[in-house]
């Protein structure tokens, strides 16, 4: 008997009902479409497809450079906003879509210098020989590893110093104006943005980055005290104007370390927007942990990942910082 049933279970099992097997196909077809189909619906499979999607429009995006050199120095006195990571992401962005860029790094931290790969050790020529020594900008100017169009006027810890040293030199709100000045004229061939990161404080440093500037660029992060430093630059901004460079004006405002998925985050943005319609941009720069990790390797996070979120909102930034300039050059 028990033979028999050997005997059976081995014949059925080497043998199959060609109807039941196009069942059995079909039913695993019908559940791999209905998981496709939840998947696709996840918000996680939405945020792919929509980055999948700015990415190809970047990638045929058609961009004019502007005629002339802008200068602008990225502030906020409030600390934390993403100021220094903005301004070298900024800048390698503009360089990934044709601009010559130099970054001069203001900030005696030296972040900035760090993330671009440049050396700035304390025997690195750096914008303190230029402050405090008359040095040209063209003799520290260091190309970044990331490419010769990505430039940065370095800092280094004699920095700190330096806003003591210029209390007692001539004309020492407009060293720095002096110096941009003098190097831009040298140069065979010329620059599309200047980006000057400032240290979170309103000291000498700060006001000479706002007497060489044509323009205010702010980062702003989207959280409630983000709106407090924002009065408090705007007041330095406007004091500015009256008694050191009329020219300077707030022109660019980006919102950074945004997220969506917060009501204080799109009530930041939305109360922002509502105040400065012509200033902010309309690219909003997302919390990322990618954005976070590429100082660590000296890199941008343009350099370090490319197609993660960040990277893709920083170039978005880039592509209407670069129509806003040649935009306003039209106008005048």
């Amino acid at each position: 008997m028990s033979e028999q049933l050997g005997a059976f279970h081995v014949k059925h099992l080497g043998e199959s009902d060609p109807q039941s097997n196009s069942r059995q196909v079909a039913t695993v077809d019908t559940a791999a479409t209905r998981l496709s189909a939840a998947f696709d619906d996840t918000p996680l499979a939405r945020e792919l497809a929509e980055l999948t999607a700015r990415r190809k429009v970047l990638r045929s995006t058609e961009i004019t450079l502007p005629t002339r050199t802008h200068v602008m120095t990225v502030s906020n006195q409030k600390g934390g906003v993403g100021k220094t990571t903005t301004a070298v992401n900024i800048a390698a962005a503009l360089v990934d879509i044709g601009a010559r860029v130099l970054v001069i790094d203001l900030d005696p931290q030296g972040n900035a210098s760090t993330a671009l790969g440049v050396p700035h050790t304390a025997d690195v020529p750096s914008v303190y020989d230029v402050l405090i020594d008359d040095f040209p900008i063209s003799d520290i100017v260091q190309a970044s590893p990331e490419s010769p169009n990505l430039l940065c006027a370095p800092s280094t810890i004699h920095l700190a110093g330096a806003e003591i040293e210029l209390v007692s030199h001539v004309a020492r709100e407009h060293r720095l104006r002096t110096a941009i000045t003098t190097y831009l004229e040298g140069l065979d061939e010329p620059l599309h943005f200047v980006l000057i990161d400032c240290p979170p404080s309103l000291g000498l440093l700060t006001i000479n980055a706002f007497a060489a500037a044509d323009e205010v660029f702010i980062p702003i992060q989207c959280e409630y005290y983000a709106l407090e430093g924002l009065s408090q630059l705007l007041g330095s901004i406007d004091m500015i104007q009256k008694h050191l460079n009329p020219r300077l004006h707030l022109s660019t405002i980006l919102l950074t370390m945004y997220d969506g998925r917060t009501r204080l985050a799109q009530q930041v943005a939305a109360e922002v927007r509502t105040h400065f319609p012509e200033q902010v941009l309309d690219t909003v720069i997302p919390r990322s942990v990618r954005v976070s990790e590429a100082p660590s390797f000296g890199q941008t996070v343009i350099a370090y990942d490319g197609q993660s979120a960040g990277a893709v909102a920083y170039r978005e930034a880039a592509v209407e910082i670069v129509r806003r300039a040649t935009r306003t050059e039209g106008e005048k």
